[in-house]
């Protein structure tokens, strides 16, 4: 899989952490497509190293959708718990 499959395939993990953990983030839509795409480079390469399961070549693979979704979903968590509070007034 190439940079643009990658790129391709985080867009589309970030929407779908989005939706799995709805609520209001601190960078907006942007902020949730950047966590997206760099969750999926993050999870793709958790896989390989961690779990040594390296992900697939194929962007229809089931095990690299999953480790960009998990590897988003816990990158927005992340983002959520230390810059979740930052837009509130004081």
């Amino acid at each position: 899989m190439t940079i643009i499959g990658w790129i391709v395939l985080g867009l589309v993990a970030g929407v779908i952490a989005k939706v799995l953990l709805p609520g209001r983030d601190p960078g907006g839509i942007i902020g949730t497509t950047v966590i997206g795409v760099v969750g999926a480079f993050l999870g793709g390469w958790l896989s390989a190293q961690v779990l040594d399961r390296p992900v697939g070549h194929d962007f229809y693979d089931a095990g690299t959708w999953l480790a960009a979704i998990a590897g988003s979903l816990v990158l927005l968590i992340l983002y959520r718990i230390f810059f979740g509070h930052s837009r509130e007034r004081r």
